[in-house]
């Protein structure tokens, strides 16, 4: 007789990841590392700057253009290497272009509360890793 489902040493794995580890654990180590890293996330706030290029002048323009005329050709070709090229190179430089030009600030915070947050992710990496070991 054949078992369609999967087996694990001839019996069909019941805990997380595929082995007889633990699923309690595995969900509750999944709630403390969720819970410290937006506690932890939370406290970090993120500005931004204008683009600017070597001799002052904005750099967003710059970086927008070859975007719209890929989306041009596109609309003109759908099926255009190159439309598809500009589209993707333009759409990069401006994520590129946003990401560089991030500053991101930790606010202040206490050390416990800080320790509490860290402590929190540690200890629900550790229970989620224990959980995938069999038992």
């Amino acid at each position: 007789m054949s078992d369609s489902g999967a087996s694990f040493g001839g019996r069909a794995p019941s805990g997380a990841g595929g082995t007889s580890g633990g699923l309690g654990q595995f969900f509750v180590g999944l709630g403390l590392v969720g819970v410290g890293a937006y506690l932890l996330l939370s406290r970090v706030t993120v500005h931004t700057s204008f683009w600017r290029m070597a001799g002052g002048g904005s750099a967003f323009g710059v970086t927008l253009m070859p975007m719209l005329i890929g989306v041009a050709v596109l609309f003109f070709s759908g099926k255009s290497v190159l439309g598809w090229v500009l589209t993707i190179v333009g759409f990069g430089a401006i994520i590129v272009g946003v990401i560089a030009n991030m500053d991101i600030y930790f606010q202040q915070t206490s050390l416990i509360a800080t320790l509490i947050m860290l402590g929190m992710m540690a200890a629900g990496l550790g229970l989620i890793v224990r959980s995938l070991r069999p038992q």
